[in-house]
């Protein structure tokens, strides 16, 4: 066990002032005697021999079960804690349509279906997600059909490098279920009207603004979206 030292001792005068001194050389004399002192224990060999013992590194948890429904399939997995749910989908079960670009819920890319209510797959932790029933972009199309959204994509052109377009798929299949509900946007002009929203393009700009396009193919993304939205009316 190293022995504690006081560092007064190492300089018995530090801190002893002159009654003579005014307020403020008695601040800076203070100072510099607080320095030395520093300085003093910072070369003390049982200091620096006390400062190098390492730490014991924190303990965490090990991996834990989680049971994830994708697509009407279960998967048994055992995940760290803190995995989220994108990774988990990506490198895990290799469910790769679903993007990762921001990684901050900023960009959508990662825009996946949880219990048909569209989340940002990067900001959410796998395990707060156990037993719930996902849908990611693979699921959508049903016995080589694609999914009318997907076929309003294609349609419309409403994408150029195709990345952000899983998310936006993903983002508008919710979008239109929302509506159907009478769920209310920022753009809603009556919120009292009740009954399923009217998808105009201001609406559809709204509802889709967390989902965004670095190519800029705004336009036929809004198309695509009235075009799903006829085929669902």
């Amino acid at each position: 066990m190293l022995e504690a030292r006081n560092p007064l001792v190492l300089f018995p005068t530090a801190l002893e002032a002159s009654p003579r001194d005014p307020p403020s050389f008695a601040r800076r004399r203070f100072l510099i005697h607080t320095g030395a002192i520093t300085t003093g224990l910072a070369a003390d060999p049982a200091f620096q021999a006390a400062a190098a013992v390492p730490r014991e590194a924190p303990r965490e948890g090990g991996p834990v079960p989680v049971r994830l429904r994708i697509n009407g399939r279960a998967h048994e997995l055992r995940l760290d804690p803190r995995v989220t749910l994108l990774d988990a989908l990506r490198e895990e079960l290799h469910f790769t349509g679903t993007k990762k670009g921001c990684d901050h819920g900023q960009c959508g890319a990662c825009t996946v279906l949880v219990n048909g209510r569209r989340i940002n797959a990067c900001l959410a932790l796998a395990v707060a997600h156990d037993g719930h029933e996902l849908t990611t972009i693979e699921g959508l199309a049903s016995r080589g059909e694609l999914h009318p959204v997907q076929a309003a994509f294609v349609e419309r052109d409403a994408f150029q490098c195709g990345y952000c377009t899983p998310g936006q798929v993903m983002s508008c299949v919710a979008l239109l279920e929302e509506a159907r509900r009478g769920d209310a946007s920022a753009a809603t002009p009556d919120v009292r009207a009740g009954g399923p929203a009217e998808l105009s393009e201001a609406e559809i700009r709204e509802r889709m603004s967390g989902n965004l396009c670095r190519c800029g193919a705004y336009a036929n993304i809004v198309a695509a979206v009235r075009d799903a939205a006829a085929r669902r009316a």
